[in-house]
């Protein structure tokens, strides 16, 4: 009885140390006369047999250096259940090699990344139809610092009611973390009008001598960045 007590009391904190905040990020690149096919292929295939912890999202890469690219989220997941998920089986692996493989170039990027709640504004599922992502790399030694910058900027973005989701790239290239403004109200958001530049509402929020401080500080910690907008695809994913 003591040994089963002892358990029952372990048990919420097990519970809690399964994060389910765990993507895989997959990017995959039609052959340019092969799309509708590709489209078609992996729409069967993400509803066959993507359901729970390896569900499917799509989305199409509109902009940036990966323009034309695919790109598949599985997950939300925990690493327990990441390490457990295998091939999903022969007939998963055959129907992928058979009707989605030959439609691809050989292009192909795959990542691990994991949910920042406490760098977010949004729950990490409330998605949004149109995204833009910033991929912020971080040099070595100010894994502190950008955490820090992003708190700050954090601040800012409820200041300004916008839906950001904050990611940090796990064992996945260089240290990064993504960045992904979230379009509730569509791409309108992106209109110099629609809501004052981050310059001044940074200001607002931390004022002139913290602005100096983030503008300063980026120049140390920040290596370098790239942006790009993703459109999702509701009907090429899991249903």
């Amino acid at each position: 009885m003591k040994k089963l007590f002892i358990l029952l009391l372990t048990l919420p904190l097990f519970v809690c140390a399964q994060d389910n905040n765990v993507i895989s990020v997959d990017r995959y690149f039609p052959k340019a006369d092969k799309i509708p096919q590709f489209e078609k292929a992996l729409a069967a295939h993400a509803q066959k047999y993507h359901t729970g912890d390896t569900k499917w999202l799509v989305l199409t890469v509109e902009t940036g250096p990966d323009a034309g690219a695919y790109q598949i989220v599985e997950g939300p997941k925990t690493w327990d259940s990441a390490d457990k998920r295998g091939d999903l089986g022969k007939a998963h692996t055959d129907d992928w090699n058979a009707s989605v493989q030959p439609t691809l170039t050989d292009k192909v990027s795959f990542s691990y990344l994991t949910f920042r709640k406490d760098l977010s504004t949004v729950a990490q599922t409330d998605y949004a139809e149109k995204i833009a992502i910033t991929h912020v790399f971080y040099r070595p030694g100010y894994y502190d610092e950008i955490q820090e910058a992003l708190l700050n900027m954090k601040k800012v973005w409820e200041q300004s009611d916008q839906s950001i989701a904050v990611y940090e790239a796990s064992a996945s290239g260089e240290p990064q973390f993504t960045v992904v403004t979230r379009y509730t109200k569509g791409l309108k958001e992106r209109d110099s009008g629609f809501r004052e530049s981050f310059p001044i509402r940074y200001k607002k929020v931390h004022g002139q001598d913290g602005w100096d401080k983030f503008v300063k500080g980026s120049k140390e910690i920040v290596s370098h960045q790239w942006s790009e907008m993703l459109f999702v695809k509701r009907d090429l994913g899991s249903k």
